[in-house]
């Protein structure tokens, strides 16, 4: 007797066909998937043609600084800059039962939405290290639901503070899962790349993942990513490094973009980009015509690089609204890099999904197929255009192979002939 079985469902298989389903789950695992199953359950849902789908990735988001939006004082100009000052007066009164309450808050949030694979960032620029600490402690507190990978960003720069590098290394001894950086921001260009050398010897002594904020800034002279291309191709470490953000590459003239194009081809580095804010908070200083302030997606999928979406802020000094909801984040992201071709709605869809779990170095556990574990979800939707199209309704989330969360869509009745 199997433990769950999903009955009349569409599954959306990783080549983008759908086919009609049964689906068996034994002990947390994919037992069977046919297009009928006769053997009993101890618990059945009829998904009534309903989509099913791996689960939503969430690439890049802040849990330490979420739900803190007006805290101490609202981000008035919207920038980038003002929000940074913002945090570093907001965290000096961080305890670990703010950092938990609000970031678990946040979690079942997104795990209603879908979303059961998270990066979060966690600021290491205090001494005290207490965005970290309660990071880790949540990490452990939500394994049973949610895949949690944790990385040690010094939001100040590794090299703006005396006391910077040592953090980075104590992060990494207690047991942050990835090496963050963000080279726009230290004091100098040339404490820039001396940062990001800095990133990969140390994710090299930990054997860690390197997820990096890059280029995070309007500047066209911004040109970070480079060097982090440079050092994944001399390291060979690619596929285990992710520029996020890189919204500068939208602002770099053609003949210098097609010119780095080529040099990421050869990467196989991961990006990600954060459209809801990086539409958001880019171009603040323009007049018109205002740039979008998001990097070249389209142009980096057409090339075959992994690209996937994140949300980056929920409710924090960065953006003051959101839900952690990745469908919002993918209609963003089809609209303001202007992918609305049929393939082009598919593959945002895809950076949600997919391309996020290979970001995440998560592949060889992600996907609804036999053998793998139960992680899925359960649209109220047709296929991936429609999810996206109408925010679909998370029916069912399905977590390690047991019934997390339902939903019922919301019914309208007419009341007019």
């Amino acid at each position: 007797m199997y433990d769950l079985l999903l009955r009349h469902g569409q599954l959306l298989q990783s080549d983008g066909t759908i086919v009609a389903v049964d689906l068996a789950i034994q002990q947390g695992v994919i037992a069977a998937i046919a297009p009928q199953i006769t053997e009993p359950a101890k618990q059945e849902l009829d998904l009534q043609g309903q989509l099913v789908s791996p689960p939503f990735v969430e690439s890049h988001i802040h849990l330490d600084s979420a739900l803190t939006v007006g805290e101490p004082r609202w981000n008035q100009s919207g920038t980038l800059f003002e929000g940074i000052e913002i945090w570093r007066d907001r965290k000096q009164n961080l305890s670990l039962e703010d950092v938990k309450t609000r970031a678990i808050t946040t979690l079942k949030q997104q795990a209603m939405q879908g979303v059961l694979f998270v990066r979060t960032h966690a600021d290491v620029s205090e001494a005290s290290l207490i965005a970290l600490q309660g990071l880790l402690e949540v990490r452990e507190t939500v394994k049973d639901w949610i895949t949690l990978q944790v990385v040690a960003f010094p939001q100040d720069g590794i090299f703006g503070s005396s006391q910077n590098d040592h953090l980075m290394e104590q992060a990494m001894e207690m047991g942050a899962d990835a090496v963050g950086g963000i080279p726009h921001y230290e004091l100098t260009r040339e404490d820039g790349v001396k940062s990001v050398h800095r990133i990969f010897e140390l994710a090299q002594k930990y054997d860690r993942l390197i997820d990096i904020h890059c280029d995070e800034i309007d500047d066209d002279q911004s040109r970070f990513l480079e060097v982090v291309g440079a050092c994944a191709i001399r390291a060979g470490m690619g596929s285990r490094v992710t520029a996020s953000h890189t919204t500068a590459f939208g602002s770099y003239n053609n003949a210098y973009a097609f010119k780095l194009l080529g040099l990421l081809h050869r990467t196989e580095l991961n990006f990600i980009a954060n459209p809801l804010i990086n539409i958001t908070l880019q171009g603040r200083t323009d007049t018109y015509p205002k740039r979008r302030g998001v990097t070249r997606v389209k142009e980096l999928w057409q090339q075959g690089m992994n690209v996937s979406f994140g949300h980056d802020c929920v409710q924090d000094p960065w953006y003051s609204l959101g839900t952690g909801n990745m469908l919002d984040v993918a209609s963003m992201g089809l609209h303001v890099c202007q992918m609305t071709g049929t393939a082009e709605i598919d593959a945002c869809y895809d950076m949600v999904t997919w391309n996020g779990a290979r970001t995440l170095n998560i592949s060889d556990r992600y996907g609804v197929e036999v053998g793998k574990p139960a992680n899925l979800i359960v649209l109220d939707a047709r296929d991936r255009y429609d999810a996206i199209r109408r925010r679909a309704i998370v029916s069912y989330v399905i977590s390690q192979g047991k019934l997390l969360v339902s939903t019922e869509p919301p019914k309208t009745i007419w009341h007019r002939e």
